[in-house]
């Protein structure tokens, strides 16, 4: 082949490739749709076994706890300290639990906290059921007509749900107390003036609500991205570790484009 009808060629062959691709990306979020719908569609039946959702809360969030409040801690202080440094210069110091508290409750608090579950419980739950799909335990619950997204998929997705939104203000909270110890307790700034400057600027609808709504978002996001990697698995021990890091990758993007959109509107009704 000469070089002259080599390169059309090529460029013919990647048109194709990436023809492929997007094919498939659009048969995979097809797939993915009729999965949440029939998740949604058996929710139903997996309510009326609560304590199946109940665990998977204990599983989910109870044991991130750990993760969730060190991060916080850590994060607030560090707020704390760059704040400080910054608002000193402007003479406006006693501003400190103004700036912790907004860049926590709004923004820091949802994503992050969001980021960590995604990367602690998103991956747990994965790996679980991909490994109950690949030691065909799922298989065997359809021979015993049990089905697997009530009994297995539907408890672990709604315990996300349910968690996301209670670390992401845990989160919020020990972030706060981290920079109140580092503004008021050991660099100097005045409690009352903290406290009461939080207090007055900080809108529970502009702002407190603001967060809830984008970690509610964010846990619906997590859990499906997480149920869906480990359903659809490949039944192999690379399938699943490639569906674990599809989890995490997957998650991380959705959470911070997801957060983009939603601020975006939320300034917009402001």
């Amino acid at each position: 082949m000469s070089e002259r009808s080599r390169g059309p060629a090529s460029i013919l062959t990647a048109v194709t490739g990436l023809g492929h691709r997007v094919n498939d990306a659009l048969a995979r979020l097809g797939f993915a749709t009729r999965f949440l719908i029939v998740l949604l569609r058996w929710s139903g039946q997996s309510f009326r076994r609560f304590h199946l959702t109940i665990r998977e809360i204990y599983y989910c969030g109870f044991q991130s706890l750990l993760i969730i409040i060190v991060s916080g801690l850590f994060i607030g202080m560090v707020l704390g300290m760059q704040g400080y440094e910054t608002l000193q210069r402007y003479g406006s110091a006693e501003a400190l639990g103004v700036l912790v508290a907004l860049s926590l409750v709004r923004e820091l608090g949802p994503v992050v906290a969001a980021l960590l579950f995604a990367s602690r419980a998103g991956s747990s739950i994965t790996a679980e059921i991909g490994l109950m799909k690949a030691t065909e335990q799922l298989t065997a619950m359809d021979m015993m007509a049990i089905n697997p997204i009530a009994r297995v998929v539907a408890p672990r997705f709604w315990g996300g749900v349910i968690s996301m939104p209670l670390l992401a203000a845990l989160f919020s909270a020990t972030g706060v107390f981290g920079g109140y110890l580092i503004g008021v307790v050991f660099i100097g700034v005045d409690e009352g003036a903290f406290w009461s400057q939080m207090q007055a600027s900080v809108d529970f609808r502009y702002d407190v609500w603001s967060g809830i709504v984008k970690s509610f978002i964010f846990g619906i996001a997590v859990s499906l991205i997480a149920v869906f990697e480990g359903y659809d698995a490949v039944p192999t021990a690379e399938g699943v570790s490639g569906s674990i890091k599809g989890t995490v990758v997957k998650s991380a993007l959705a959470i911070l484009a997801l957060d983009f959109v939603l601020t975006s509107f939320m300034f917009r009704e402001g």
